[in-house]
C-alpha cells in the first residue's frame, strides 16, 4: 500500500517528485504581486482581531455522498500508465461516505465552535454533476445531501470547489472529459500548466456555476494536487476574477499554500490590491495552511500523527509553534481519511486535538477561511493616519472585531465615529473579554477593537 501524503511527494524519489502534482503544497509562492498599499501611522498596530490568534480547519476532498478517492484512485493509477504509483486496494473501500458522518461531524463542530472551510468538488471523479444527479444515488439522496451542507455546515464553513472533478480535466466547451488519458489531462498533475489567467479563470467559473445552481456561495477555490503550482500569478488572478464573476464576491481567497514545518510565515497573503481608493476595491487572498494531513491521509494508507499537532504534555507540536507566533493556525485533513471507511480515525484524532489546543490556549478564534480572508485584507489595505488627537481610517473593506494597540493620551473613553455617528467604547480590564465595541489600557498602551466600516472613520481618543 502507498505510503505517500499528497503534500510531501517532493521528499521522495525523483519519479515521485515528477508527481509533486498530487500535491505540493509547499510550493513557493514567488511570482505573486501584493499590489497596492496604503500608509499607515507607525506607532499604530493592527492586532490579531480580538487580540487572539485565529484557528480554522480545512477539509479538502468532500463532497456529496461519494467517497472521492475510491473512484479517484484508480484514475490517478491510469494516468500514470506504466510508471503507476497508485497500488492501494481501492476495490474494498466503501462508495460512499453517509450523510450521518456530515450530520455527526456537523454537531460535533457546532458543539465546540470549530469553523473552517470544507470543500464540495462539483463533478467528483466524472461520477456526475451535483446539478444534474449522481448515477448510483437517488435524486432525493443527493438532494438531501446537498441541503445538508446548506443547512448544517454553511454557517460555520465556507464551501470551496476543488476545482471541477479532482481527476480528469473537463473540455468546458463540451461538460466532458478529455479523451486522452495521460498527467497532462489531469487537474491534479499538467493540465495548469502554462495555462492563461482567462482560460484559468473560465475552468474555476464552470466548477463555480455548478455550486451556485445548486444554492452555494462561494467566496474561494481550493486546488487540487499541484492544480496551479506552475502558474502561481496566473492561478491568484483567475480567482479574483472568476469568484468576482460568478458570486460577486468581493474578497477572493484560494487555498493552495501549505507550511508543515519551518519558519516560514503562514500569515495569509494580500495579493494584487488596486483600486484601494475607488468605488471598486481589488484583491486576492492566499490562505496558507500550517499542518501536513496527520489525519489519516487522503487514501487511508496511514493512521496518522496526532501528536505533530500538539503533543500530550500541550508543550511541543506545530499548531503550538504557530500560535506562540501569533499566526493563524490553519489545520488540514482530507475527508476520505477523516471518514477513513467508517472507522473515523482522522475525526478521533481531530476531536483529541481539538481538546487539546483547549486546554493549552485560553486566546483563541475559530474562524472560516473567508473571515480570516477578511480581516487580512481590511489589516494590510486600511489607511491609518493621524488625525489630530485622533485616528483617521480609510478601509476599502469592513472588517468585524478590527483590533488596533495605539498609545494613550488622556483619559477619556476613546470614541468611534463614523459620519455625524460617534459611539463612546466601553472599557474593561481583562484581555480575555475583548469583543468588538470594547478597549482596555495596557500600559502606556491602548487596545481598541470596534467593527471597521467600510470608507472613512475616525477613532476620537
Amino acid at each position: 500500500m502507498l505510503q505517500l501524503s499528497r503534500r510531501a511527494l517532493l521528499k521522495r524519489t525523483a519519479l515521485q517528485a515528477a508527481a509533486a502534482g498530487l500535491a505540493l503544497r509547499t510550493a513557493t509562492s514567488s511570482g505573486q504581486v501584493a499590489g497596492s498599499r496604503p500608509a499607515q501611522v507607525a506607532d499604530v498596530s493592527v492586532l490579531n482581531p480580538r487580540n487572539r490568534v485565529p484557528v480554522s480547519l480545512i477539509i479538502d476532498d468532500s463532497t456529496c455522498l461519494v467517497n472521492l478517492n475510491r473512484l479517484a484512485v484508480p484514475q490517478f493509477a491510469e494516468a500514470w500508465g506504466k510508471r503507476q504509483v497508485f497500488r492501494q486496494p481501492w476495490r474494498d473501500w466503501p462508495m460512499e461516505i453517509p450523510d450521518a458522518f456530515v450530520r455527526k461531524f456537523a454537531d460535533y463542530s457546532d458543539e465546540h465552535g470549530i469553523k473552517g472551510k470544507y470543500s464540495l468538488v462539483p463533478f467528483p471523479a466524472c461520477v456526475g454533476r451535483l446539478d444534474r444527479g449522481l448515477p448510483g444515488w437517488t435524486a432525493q439522496a443527493l438532494d438531501d445531501s446537498l441541503n445538508l451542507v446548506r443547512t448544517r455546515l454553511l454557517p460555520n464553513w465556507d464551501i470551496h470547489p476543488e476545482m471541477i472533478t479532482h481527476t480528469w480535466a473537463i473540455d468546458t466547451k463540451t461538460g466532458h472529459p478529455y479523451p486522452e488519458r495521460t498527467l497532462k489531462y489531469m487537474e491534479n498533475w499538467d493540465w495548469s500548466v502554462g495555462r492563461s489567467t482567462d482560460e484559468l479563470a473560465d475552468y474555476m467559473a464552470y466548477a463555480l456555476r455548478i455550486l451556485r445552481n445548486v444554492g452555494l456561495p462561494c467566496e474561494g477555490i481550493t486546488t487540487p494536487g499541484g492544480f496551479g503550482s506552475r502558474v502561481l500569478p496566473e492561478l491568484a488572478q483567475a480567482t479574483l476574477q472568476s469568484c468576482r464573476d460568478v458570486f460577486h464576491a468581493e474578497i477572493p481567497h484560494y487555498f493552495r499554500h501549505l507550511h508543515e514545518e519551518g519558519p516560514q510565515s503562514v500569515a495569509p497573503r494580500v495579493e494584487y490590491a488596486s483600486g484601494l481608493d475607488g468605488d471598486d476595491p481589488h484583491c486576492v487572498v492566499s490562505i496558507i495552511g500550517c499542518t501536513g494531513d496527520w489525519t489519516g491521509g487522503w487514501d487511508c494508507s496511514n493512521r496518522g500523527d496526532l501528536d505533530r499537532f500538539i503533543a500530550p504534555d500541550l508543550k511541543t507540536g506545530r499548531l503550538v509553534e504557530v500560535i506562540e507566533r501569533g499566526q493563524p493556525a490553519i489545520l488540514v485533513g482530507h475527508w476520505t481519511g477523516i471518514y477513513f471507511n467508517g472507522e473515523e480515525v482522522g475525526f478521533k484524532i481531530l476531536q483529541e486535538v481539538v481538546q487539546r489546543l483547549h486546554r493549552r490556549f485560553d486566546h483563541l478564534l475559530w474562524m472560516k477561511l473567508s473571515q480570516i480572508a477578511r480581516y487580512w485584507a481590511a489589516r494590510q489595505l486600511t489607511h491609518i493616519d493621524r488625525d489630530g488627537v485622533g485616528l483617521s481610517l480609510q478601509a476599502p473593506f469592513a472588517s468585524a472585531d478590527f483590533t488596533i494597540q495605539v498609545a494613550a493620551h488622556g483619559s477619556a473613553a476613546p470614541q468611534l465615529q463614523v459620519g455625524e455617528t460617534r459611539t463612546a467604547l466601553r472599557e474593561i480590564n481583562r484581555a480575555a473579554n475583548l469583543k468588538a465595541g470594547m478597549w482596555l489600557r495596557e500600559g502606556d498602551r491602548l487596545v481598541l477593537c470596534f467593527d471597521l466600516p467600510r470608507g472613512h472613520s475616525r477613532l476620537r481618543l
